[in-house]
C-alpha cells in the first residue's frame, strides 16, 4: 500500500521547481511551458515516476507531465529529477477529476494509465481512471489522433474498463490478457514499479490501446 503521509511532504512539493504548482493557468500554453512544440503525453497516476522517467529519457521529442494526488509519492519521482532533471518532463499534484481544468481542447496527444486504483466497490465505479466519465473526459483534451495506453494486473479492473469502452464511442485498437507474452505489444514497453513487481509474481499484465 501507498504511503499517504510523510511529514513536510507537501512543503517539499511546493518548493520544487519540477512541479507545476497552478497547472490551471497552463492550460492551453503548455507547449509554451516546455518552449517547443513537441507532442504533449501525460501519465494519471504516475507513482514514483519510474516509467516516466525511462519515457522521457528515450523520447526527448516528446513532453511528459506526470499527474499524481499523494505527496508521499510524488515526493520520490522529484528526488529523481533532483539527481537527473530532464528538460522534457514535469509533475503535478492533483486530482485526476481536474483534468479539464489543466488541459485544452485537444492538447494531448497521449494519455498513460498505468496501474490505477482499481477502486473495487461498485459505489465508486466512476472514480476508476477507465469509467465511462473518465472517458469523456479524455475524449475532450486529447488529440483527433490521440490513444489512450492502460496496464494492470487487476483482471477485473480490465472486464469493467473494456465493458466501459464498448458502451463509449471509443475503439479498440490492440488488446492483451498476457502483455509480457505478446511480442507485438512488448515493443518498445516501458515497465512500470506494480509492473516488475506483480510480473516477478507471475501475475499476466493486461493492456489495452483505445482510440476514438
Amino acid at each position: 500500500m501507498r504511503l499517504r503521509n510523510i511529514t513536510g511532504s507537501k512543503e517539499y512539493i511546493a518548493e520544487s521547481e519540477f512541479v507545476v504548482h497552478e497547472p490551471e493557468y497552463e492550460k492551453g500554453k503548455w507547449k509554451e511551458r516546455f518552449n517547443n512544440n513537441n507532442p504533449i503525453f501525460i501519465e494519471i497516476g504516475m507513482g514514483k515516476g519510474q516509467f516516466l522517467f525511462e519515457s522521457a529519457k528515450k523520447n526527448p521529442k516528446i513532453n511528459y507531465i506526470g499527474i499524481e494526488k499523494y505527496s508521499s509519492v510524488l515526493i520520490r519521482a522529484i528526488q529523481k529529477m533532483e539527481e537527473e532533471a530532464l528538460s522534457n518532463l514535469l509533475f503535478i499534484r492533483m486530482e485526476a477529476e481536474e483534468i479539464e481544468q489543466v488541459f485544452d481542447f485537444e492538447e494531448v496527444d497521449r494519455i498513460f494509465l498505468n496501474f490505477s486504483d482499481p477502486w473495487p466497490k461498485d459505489r465508486h465505479a466512476k472514480r476508476r481512471l477507465t469509467s465511462g466519465q473518465f472517458l469523456e473526459r479524455y475524449d475532450k483534451i486529447l488529440s483527433k489522433e490521440g490513444r489512450i495506453e492502460f496496464k494492470t494486473d487487476n483482471i477485473g479492473l480490465f472486464d469493467f474498463s473494456l465493458q466501459e469502452v464498448e458502451k463509449s464511442k471509443w475503439s479498440i485498437k490492440e488488446m492483451t490478457r498476457d502483455l509480457h507474452k505478446n511480442e507485438g505489444m512488448m515493443k518498445n514497453n516501458i515497465m512500470t514499479e506494480y509492473e516488475k513487481k506483480f510480473s516477478a509474481k507471475g501475475n499476466p499484465i493486461c493492456k489495452m490501446i483505445i482510440y476514438r
